[in-house]
């Protein structure tokens, strides 16, 4: 093949990060090898191959946050570090023979819907594969399967100053391993999930760390220890202790959820416990108050960690109760007027969720992109199907986030669905197309708003990033995983308007197309 002939696939996947490579996986079980999986980045892990920052680790138990299909009996710790649910992506992917279908530094520029061939043109930069060789170019696939993931493209705020700055500035998700931070003063900005993290890592090796905090976040501790060897020796000699182990951790979120949805007044008792954690490692009355959130429990997500405050009370650290306000050369300011000299800058402000940049690369049915098309807000039929973009589904799409349980969980189930799809374009025959019904997302949609407006991500009396531009929530499943399960169980037809190429051209575009598939084997 030359570099840029032109290819055709079943299905291209874009990702390989828990959503991609379960995809892949879930394709091979359904007997399907004629698809690619697009990578960017040089090798799979998603988030987990992106953010390698100091203490980065997963706050969901590991026998939780892991495929169903593909137990670990060989966990080292309760709560799993990011080097360990790394090397499980990459053991998945080398066990599953996934790795020939995978195009690595293949960045999709663009994906276009031809509505005559009733297929995804997709423009790639770079990539080499074993089956699709190297260079850029151009691919087609009759079906596309987004798993971008909502946490891949970071999100850095727009501070006067910023790009004046003498020092060193990176992201979290971005951390830049060469620059030593040993003896440095530093600025950390924000106080979520890779923050607290990131806090009790640095705190001992820099000169000064000043964290800017613009909400404080409710703090739980992290009952983290390392899992025995009689305990792995047992998981691996009896496999049903592992299923037995992810179902008792499963079932006991399923049953906290009614907490987040339905009664979010119940969650004062948790309030109170975080709290007493809080006034165990922070003495200082002044200081309490600073850390001491505004809004109910569980209306940002609920954050893990049990050196966070006490790296906090250390002597090199200060608190700005503050959001970052502007940079005037090696100086800090925040809102309060508040002021900082820094040599390093480290945003741990998030990623592009509620605006997610594939969005703008992918071009429906009627020319519009899917960022156009969700201008007012993300908004899919069962999280996966967006109204005029045919045969092109999400895995992690709107409104199926969590905020107390292994998105493992909603990935599989979205496989469910996906895996349903591909039948139900079989039993269609020909070539054939499935667009949602604008009133079938709509009705959806409307359902999940219901109920969403009693949950404590409403309610809660705060600002997360689990809302959009407009504070709508399109990010979180406002139900439990078992909900959403049968949700997305089976494609029900009556949902989508069947597309047909023209009778006259679905021959020869069928057999140019057979001309035009690689040879893909495992």
């Amino acid at each position: 093949m030359t570099e840029h002939e032109h290819k055709h696939v079943r299905v291209a996947v874009i990702g390989s990060g828990f959503g991609g490579l379960g995809a892949a996986v879930r394709l091979r079980r359904e007997g399907i090898t004629d698809f690619v999986v697009l990578e960017r980045a040089s090798d799979v892990g998603g988030t987990w191959r992106d953010n390698s920052y100091p203490g980065c680790a997963c706050d969901v138990p590991s026998h939780l946050y892991s495929f169903s299909f593909a137990p670990n009996p060989d966990w080292p710790r309760t709560f799993s570090g990011q080097e360990h649910i790394r090397a499980y992506l990459e053991h998945v992917a080398d066990v599953f023979r996934l790795r020939p279908h995978i195009r690595f530094d293949s960045e999709v520029k663009r994906m276009t819907w031809d509505p005559e061939l009733l297929r995804w043109d997709i423009e790639i930069a770079g990539g080499t594969s074993q089956a699709f060789g190297s260079g850029g170019g151009s691919l087609s696939a009759d079906v596309v399967v987004s798993a971008t993931g909502p946490l891949s493209d970071p999100k850095i705020p727009e501070i006067p100053g910023l790009e004046s700055f003498p020092g060193k500035v990176f992201h979290s998700a971005r951390w830049d391993h060469d620059y030593d931070l040993t003896g440095k003063r530093v600025a950390m900005v924000g106080t979520g999930a890779s923050a607290i993290q990131i806090v009790p890592a640095i705190q001992p090796k820099v000169a000064g760390l000043t964290l800017f905090q613009r909400t404080p976040p409710w703090v739980m501790p992290r009952v983290d220890r390392a899992i025995s060897g009689a305990e792995r020796w047992l998981h691996k000699q009896v496999p049903f202790t592992t299923q037995a182990r992810r179902g008792l951790l499963w079932g006991i979120r399923e049953l906290q959820v009614q907490a987040f949805t339905k009664h979010p007044n119940e969650l004062g008792f948790v309030e109170r416990l975080a709290k007493a954690n809080m006034a165990r490692a922070v003495k200082d009355p002044a200081l309490r108050a600073k850390l001491t959130p505004d809004y109910r429990i569980g209306c940002k997500r609920i954050l893990l960690s049990s050196e966070y405050y006490p790296a906090l009370t250390r002597p090199n650290v200060d608190v700005v109760a503050s959001g970052l306000r502007e940079i005037r050369g090696n100086t800090l300011v925040a809102a309060d007027g508040s002021e900082a000299e820094v040599d390093a800058v480290i945003f741990g402000t998030g990623f592009r969720v509620t605006d997610m940049p594939i969005a703008e690369r992918v071009v429906g049915a009627d020319g519009r992109t899917l960022a156009e098309s969700w201008k007012d807000g993300m908004e899919s039929l069962r999280g996966a199907a967006a109204a005029g973009f045919p045969n092109w589904m999400t895995i992690i799409g709107p409104n199926t986030g969590l905020g107390n349980s292994s998105m493992i969980l909603m990935i599989e189930s979205q496989l469910n669905y996906m895996a349903d799809y591909l039948r139900q374009l079989d039993v269609l025959g020909g070539r054939a197309a499935l667009d949602a019904r604008p009133s079938a997302v709509h009705a959806w949609n409307r359902r999940v708003q219901d109920r969403m407006r009693r949950t404590v991500w409403n309610t809660g009396g705060c600002t997360s990033w689990y809302l959009d531009a407009g504070g709508r929530n399109t990010t979180i499943w406002p139900g439990t995983t078992s909900e959403f399960r049968r949700a997305t169980r089976r494609v029900d037809l009556a949902e989508y308007e069947v597309l047909r190429a023209p009778a006259a051209d679905s021959s020869a575009d069928r057999a140019a197309d057979s001309a035009d598939r690689p040879e893909v084997t495992a």
